[in-house]
């Protein structure tokens, strides 16, 4: 068994990680985020290098996590299948702007909404530590669990 059948195996829930850029928005869907400190309040999120929305988060150096819930697969696979360079995501999306400018989907389960504090080049990815400014539990649904076959 590789190395990457094994790390399939952990347990993640499935977000959606948002950005601005300018007046522009766009987001994708990711499973490795997580809780990094209660003091300071940081989350880790890790974005392939090569995804549009890792140029949002380099130029505002602000994202808001988009925890989704088990009935929101469609919108898990809209933000991880389509790529923001050819599509307008948020066409019919419906958002928020909160205290970062990130956008906060109207329907998610909860979220994070954070300015980055520190970011770390790590194989193939960028890793953000991310200063949670304002965070919000919206519905008491189940969230959405990642299975690697479904979401990108």
């Amino acid at each position: 068994m590789s190395a990457e059948e094994v790390l399939e195996k952990i347990i993640n829930g499935v977000s959606i990680v948002t950005s601005k850029k300018g007046k522009e928005v766009n987001g994708l869907t990711v499973a490795w985020a997580t809780q990094a400190s209660f003091n300071p309040p940081l989350v880790i999120v890790s974005i392939g290098k090569e995804r549009y929305t890792r140029e949002f988060i380099e130029e505002s150096k602000v994202f808001a996590i988009n925890i989704l819930s088990e009935r929101q697969k469609d919108l898990a696979k809209l933000f991880g299948l389509h790529s923001g360079r050819t599509i307008n995501k948020f066409s019919k999306v419906e958002y928020e702007i909160r205290k970062t400018g990130a956008p906060i989907l109207k329907d998610c389960l909860a979220y994070l909404d954070c300015k980055v504090h520190k970011s770390m080049d790590v194989g193939d990815h960028i890793i953000y530590v991310g200063e949670i400014l304002e965070a919000k539990i919206k519905s008491g649904e189940k969230p959405l669990i990642y299975n690697p076959k479904d979401y990108f």
